[in-house]
């Protein structure tokens, strides 16, 4: 079960229990999945149960436990155990390397949809409004959904729109500015957007990228290629395993700017791991730096294709 797989079984697990009348609160749009904090336990843990106990007028740990009864029993989950305030702390069953090959499995299908979905549907110049619409509808055809609510009425979010400003930015910068914030919130435009510096977001996301295929080049050149076979736990693989969610998240609430937001902190994760991919000096390739790889590959994958979505290009050179 990948985490996406799993934020939608708690997901039912909360519709469950708002239908069996013991919970009186609105469903969640999504419900955000994370690794355990320290004194948490299992493979995932989530706070949805904090989020909710407000409007449902009780103790958190109350809200987790009836949770607990309706995702312990969900195929793939082994246990949940509720520790802290109320986190919800789940451990999978089957065996840890293949989870992580499917959460990579599940993200390069995610990178495929974009590819395939792209090739029908360009990328269009134009003001705000035209380009907002046009990723919302790609993420819709992507993701599959016709309505975001459960009764059928679709939420619009108002675009606060803004000229084409292609000429001025060009096009990567100016399709960034529109995506990259919410839609209620005015495009940040500047010139600022086109700097080489880490303070400038579309420049970090593409960076990493070209980084991700220069460590690629640079293993085959020491003779190495990645191994999916042995992941070392990273905060990468947590960014590789939420883009499905984040995607359908995205579609859900129509809202590219969550996908910009995820492949900022997918290139901020992988720039931290990059200088342990490569071997240093003498140092013969090991284990280590070939399961390093296949996550910098696949952190690669995720930014070029959240990229492509936002009609963005991803250079494989810097």
């Amino acid at each position: 079960m990948t985490p996406a797989q799993l934020s939608r079984t708690v997901r039912h697990a909360v519709c469950r229990a708002v239908e069996d009348g013991v919970l009186r609160v609105a469903v969640p749009d999504d419900v955000r999945m994370e690794r355990p904090r320290p004194g948490g336990c299992g493979d995932w843990a989530t706070g949805v149960a904090l989020r909710l106990a407000g409007d449902a007028g009780e103790p958190a740990r109350v809200v987790a436990e009836r949770l607990r009864e309706r995702i312990a029993d969900r195929p793939g989950v082994a246990a949940v155990e509720i520790t802290g305030p109320g986190f919800l702390n789940i451990t999978l069953s089957g065996d840890p390397a293949g989870r992580q090959r499917e959460i990579v499995a599940g993200a390069e299908g995610a990178v495929r949809s974009i590819a395939d979905a792209r090739r029908s549907y360009p990328p269009l110049p134009g003001s705000r409004a035209v380009v907002w619409d046009e990723v919302v509808g790609l993420l819709r055809r992507i993701d599959g959904s016709d309505s975001d609510t459960a009764d059928g009425h679709v939420r619009r979010p108002k675009v606060v729109d803004h000229p084409d400003t292609t000429a001025v930015l060009g096009a990567d910068a100016t399709r960034w500015a529109f995506l990259s914030v919410a839609a209620r919130d005015a495009p940040r435009a500047g010139a600022g957007l086109l700097r080489q510096h880490e303070t400038n977001p579309l420049f970090t996301v593409r960076y990493a990228h070209a980084r991700a295929r220069a460590l690629s080049r640079n293993a085959a050149a020491l003779g190495f290629g990645a191994d999916r076979a042995e992941y070392a736990e990273t905060d990468v693989e947590r960014w590789i395993a939420d883009f499905p969610g984040a995607l359908g998240a995205a579609a859900r609430l129509r809202a590219p700017d969550r996908v910009a937001r995820h492949l900022e902190g997918t290139a901020d994760a992988l720039l931290g791991l990059q200088p342990a991919v490569l071997p240093v000096g003498e140092e013969k390739p090991l284990a280590a730096h070939r399961s390093r790889l296949a996550l910098a590959e696949a952190a690669g994958a995720v930014l070029a294709g959240g990229l492509s979505l936002l009609g963005i290009s991803a250079p494989d050179h810097w």
